[in-house]
């Protein structure tokens, strides 16, 4: 096995290939103060106010969408989707076990249990065959999770559902502006969530929005997300039981302003990601994750690419990491197999019944799992100087590692 002694890597003292910070986020400015003085003066900082309904509106219309609700949480946003769409009390969702735990506590805490399904090597999203390989009588949705801001195959996820009655619940939360087909996610299926948390590509420290073209699950999603009030009803009408998930009049002025930046974030970490790949696949070992020619925008909230050893000399990825971020590239390994969580390996009690992952295997996710290597969005923000300083990067080390 490879051990990194050559003198020249930063890792051992050398000089590294890069020492400029890379761009910060969140990105804010005037327009994010002036939102907020906006709110302070008007005196509606929750219900009443004009920020929520108008952020609504304009990420429903985004992502061509005739609703939206807002919510306190991404996790909270696929709670409400999971509950508007009927699903609870021992039914079946088929998820990915790549994803983050969220996907998958979201359904236990709706009483809906998790069947993990393997994903698409080179994409990293949920496999429709694979899907339909694991249908039970129990099975009653699929959560087609846009891993990475990378629309799954959801023509494959569809023609599942269609044939064998489904919901289809997107977990978008790492997918703003992300589009299948020219269709923007989220209301490709019966609904959407996404995430507003900290990293997110489209972020306010935390928040979330649940978007659907279905009327009665925008209703159901409305009235559970505010204590059972209905869209069209009064604060002290009741249609049903439910909870309280809304956002605050704050997160949604905030929202308003960083939207405003969002196409031109977008366009800048496809650009970049693009001419990443470029040159990262001309490097032996390293496979940039595929980008399926039906998806016609990307939304970077990750860059994936996986990394053979072999090409390294038999250097670790873990080793690679760490040279990397000695090197003034900060990379990550990214997600481990859900179903290995302890969480998941002691058992979970979901409608009185007991369910085990101990037995089971994914291949491909696990393999996956193994080989990932991930960049954050905000690197995607720079310039193709930038990316040029990711590619020295791997190739210094390489050669390192090869002598």
């Amino acid at each position: 096995m490879t051990a990194l002694t050559d003198p020249g890597l930063a890792i051992n003292g050398g000089t590294p290939v890069r020492t400029a910070p890379w761009p910060s986020w969140p990105v804010w400015d005037q327009r994010e103060l002036s939102a907020l003085d906006q709110v302070r003066r008007s005196g509606n900082w929750g219900l009443g106010g004009q920020c929520i309904p108008e952020f609504c509106r304009r990420f429903a219309e985004y992502h061509r969408a005739r609703f939206a609700v807002a919510v306190n949480t991404g996790t909270g946003a696929l709670e409400v989707g999971l509950t508007a769409c009927g699903l609870g009390h021992g039914d079946e969702i088929i998820i990915p076990a790549y994803t983050f735990v969220a996907s998958a506590t979201a359904c236990l805490k709706m009483h809906v249990v998790p069947v993990f399904a393997e994903i698409d090597p080179d994409t990293y999203t949920l496999d429709p065959a694979d899907v339909e390989r694991r249908l039970t009588p129990r099975t009653r949705a699929i959560m087609p999770v846009h891993v990475a801001g990378c629309p799954c195959d959801m023509d494959g996820m569809l023609a599942v559902a269609r044939k064998h009655g489904l919901r289809v619940i997107e977990d978008a939360c790492q997918a703003h502006a992300a589009e299948w087909k020219g269709r923007r996610v989220g209301a490709i299926g019966d609904c959407g969530g996404f995430s507003f948390q900290s990293s997110k590509n489209l972020c306010v420290g935390e928040g979330g929005v649940v978007v659907t073209d279905d009327e009665e699950i925008y209703s159901r999603a409305f009235q559970f997300h505010n204590v059972g009030r209905s869209p069209e009803g009064s604060r002290h009408e009741f249609a049903s039981l439910g909870s309280n998930y809304r956002m605050t009049e704050w997160q949604a002025a905030i929202l308003l302003a960083q939207f405003e930046r969002l196409d031109e974030q977008t366009a800048a970490r496809n650009r970049n990601a693009l001419y990443l790949s470029q040159r990262l696949a001309q490097i032996d070992g390293i496979a940039p994750a595929r980008r399926d020619e039906r998806v016609t925008c990307h939304a970077y909230h990750l860059y994936i690419f996986r990394y053979g050893s072999e090409a390294f000399g038999g250097l670790p990825r873990e080793d690679f990491i760490a040279a990397m971020g000695a090197e003034g590239v900060p990379c990550s390994p990214g997600y481990s197999p859900l179903y290995r969580a302890r969480a998941f390996q002691e058992g979970v009690q979901v409608a009185g019944r007991e369910v085990s992952y101990r037995d089971l295997s994914l291949p491909v996710t696990e393999r996956a799992c193994q080989h990932a290597v991930w960049l954050g969005q905000t690197m995607l923000l720079g310039t193709e100087r930038d990316m040029d300083d990711v590619v020295a990067a791997v190739e210094k080390v390489q050669r390192a590692a090869r002598r």
